[in-house]
């Protein structure tokens, strides 16, 4: 893999990881709640679902998904009903989680929110097709693919989880001023509608077979 190829691929994660998705909501959301450090903890379990996805498709199963219909299936509607589970329980929360700091909000565990991470990092099986896809255009065929393959993951993993981060200290910046209540239940209707629209663009995805 020449330099210049390298960079290229920066470009397109860079686009990539930057743009809003649900596991940035995620974050967002956890660092609102519960603090920046907390919303760590779901990054680290959304880069971990991503890395595992990555390592998927680099055994080739990306192309065992694209080839079977019933698996296909089955990873897009438990993922679509979990962005909805989430969509719904956004809508439904009161302002006051938002509202009053250090309020009767329960204390969320760093190993719950690295779960609940990692469920919503793998939530999109359209990853393992998007990762089988994008990965072999950017390594060389007559090089060793292995030391490849870590170079293009870890500078994937480097990108996904530094714009977490920023997500997460900038939503712990505003959390006064969306502690306005008013504001607040704004924030609450905005999650979780980004996180239906989400799960109902995931429920209408289609395979593309290999």
């Amino acid at each position: 893999m020449t330099l210049a190829t390298w960079l290229l691929y920066v470009a397109a994660v860079l686009v990539l990881t930057v743009t809003p998705g649900p596991s940035v909501l995620m974050c967002i959301s956890t660092s609102v709640q519960h603090g920046p450090r907390r919303a760590m903890a779901a990054s680290l379990g959304s880069t971990t679902a991503i890395a595992c996805i990555m390592l998927l498709s680099m055994l080739g199963l990306g192309t065992v998904l694209a080839a079977s219909e019933i698996l296909f299936s089955a990873l897009k509607w438990l993922g679509a009903g979990y962005l909805a589970y989430l969509g719904i329980t956004s809508l439904l929360s009161k302002a006051s989680n938002l509202a009053v700091p250090n309020a009767s909000l329960p204390e969320v565990g760093a190993r719950a929110l690295f779960a609940r991470g990692m469920l919503v990092g793998a939530s999109n099986p359209k990853a393992l097709l998007f990762f089988g896809a994008l990965f072999p255009q950017f390594i060389e065929p007559s090089a060793p693919q292995l030391g490849q393959f870590l170079v293009l993951g870890v500078t994937f993993i480097f990108f996904e989880l530094f714009w977490l981060s920023i997500y997460a200290l900038t939503a712990a910046r505003a959390r006064q001023w969306l502690q306005m209540p008013r504001r607040a239940t704004l924030f609450n209707r905005v999650t979780g509608v980004v996180f239906l629209l989400a799960a109902g663009l995931l429920a209408t995805t289609k395979r593309h077979a290999a």
